[in-house]
């Protein structure tokens, strides 16, 4: 719908209101401010929602592979073999044997609750860029050391150099019955991974000394399994699920958090839903400004009929006006959407000091900064949204300039 000269500088005009029209003025003001604040909210909003699924992926993955290939009774037998059979199936880029069991551990009277894992040195590597204290490198084989989460860390009041001790309940069998195991430990590395819950229950080990700790003798606990495409996992290991069919199950990423994921995702098209209200609010501001200033210019818009205006011509004037509040409204909220997402944390740390109050509670959001992750195909709906009420809005008011009869304006005149 290109627009003629003389029809781009009336719509101009009527988006830039004269002297004694600043009423027209300020709801057209108030419908660009409304447009821009929907649409900044709705991309603050799904940004950092699409963030926190993101990075909570990231660091459940990151941990814990793609997926968990576990023995019924928490023993895999034969599992070098197992192993070698998954490391050969197309699309798996990494198998490690993984011990993994909940124990307690204890250090100047305080008793926490832990999860204690056996990993090889390629996996204790990986935990190196999180490392806040010590050297994962003191990590050997029989060395007595372990490396422990900066929450559980925090909890016990222990730091590097300490002894910890882990207790095993399931000890050794005497006369006297069973004694639990209880063997003392060197922190040498204290590391943030970012997940409230690992960092507040993880104690990282050598295989080798997790095997002893649990009596398990050679065998392992579980197989942690990495693959070429994360969404993809299960169809990639749906040969290893049936070779392994009654000597193992095979849990993904997904199923092992399905009930948290399934809720974000609810959460996520729930808010999208919500927020789009706001544009849609918006679009009615845009609306009344147009109809406003319709009926301001009747006398205008019979004089223009007169002169040889088409319907056609008003038509695209008042379309243009109205699309063009729109339009503005929503680059400026992309850009203050973008200003926020930028300066996020920054506005989360002051909004907590002026208020005293915890606003992100790393033990209840799991991660322990706000994340951010704006995802473009997601903007350029919510940017097409806006345009599209916002043009939705103007039909009507272009309708009713187009369709006023001059003969009956100006009879009165």
């Amino acid at each position: 719908m290109l627009l003629s000269s003389f029809e781009w500088t009336i719509a101009k005009r009527y988006m830039l209101p004269g002297k004694g029209e600043g009423f027209i003025a300020l709801v057209a003001g108030i419908s660009v401010g409304v447009v821009m604040l929907s649409v900044a909210m709705l991309v603050i909003v799904m940004s950092v929602m699409n963030g926190f699924r993101a990075d909570l992926i990231d660091k459940i993955v990151g941990l814990n592979g793609h997926a968990i290939v576990q023995a019924y009774g928490g023993r895999l037998d034969n599992w070098q073999g197992v192993l070698k059979e998954i490391e050969a199936t197309p699309g798996v880029v990494r198998a490690s044997p993984l011990i993994e069991q909940p124990l307690l551990v204890t250090f100047q009277g305080r008793v926490e609750g832990v999860l204690v894992r056996g990993n090889t040195p390629a996996d204790i590597g990986r935990l190196k860029p999180d490392v806040v204290a010590g050297d994962l490198a003191a990590l050997k084989p029989d060395s007595g050391n372990v490396a422990i989460g900066a929450r559980l860390a925090e909890n016990l009041g222990a730091h590097v150099g300490d002894m910890i001790t882990i207790i095993n309940p399931a000890g050794r069998s005497t006369p006297f019955g069973t004694v639990p195991r209880q063997i003392g430990y060197r922190v040498a590395a204290i590391f943030e991974v970012g997940v409230y819950d690992y960092d507040e229950k993880f104690v990282v080990m050598p295989i080798p000394d997790a095997q002893t700790l649990l009596l398990m003798g050679d065998t392992i606990g579980m197989i942690e399994v990495k693959t070429t495409d994360a969404e993809k996992v299960g169809e990639i290991l749906a040969p290893v699920k049936q070779a392994l069919a009654g000597r193992a199950v095979v849990s993904t990423w997904k199923q092992i958090n399905s009930s948290l994921f399934q809720a974000l995702e609810v959460e996520r098209v729930a808010m999208f839903f919500a927020l789009s209200i706001i544009v849609l609010v918006a679009a009615f501001n845009i609306l009344s400004s147009l109809v406003m200033l319709v009926r301001a210019k009747t006398r205008d818009i019979a004089i223009m009929r007169t002169m040889g205006a088409t319907r056609r011509s008003l038509l695209k004037i008042f379309v243009t006006a109205g699309f063009t509040v729109g339009a503005i409204g929503t680059g400026a909220g992309l850009g203050l959407g973008f200003l926020v997402l930028f300066f996020r944390q920054n506005i989360v740390d002051a909004i907590q000091w002026l208020t005293g109050e915890n606003l992100w509670d790393p033990s209840v959001r799991f991660l322990s900064t706000l994340p951010s992750r704006p995802d473009p195909v997601e903007i350029i709906g919510i940017c097409l949204l806006a345009l599209v009420l916002s043009f939705l809005a103007t039909l009507y008011p272009a309708f009713k300039a187009a369709s006023t009869d001059p003969v009956q304006v100006l009879r009165y005149e």
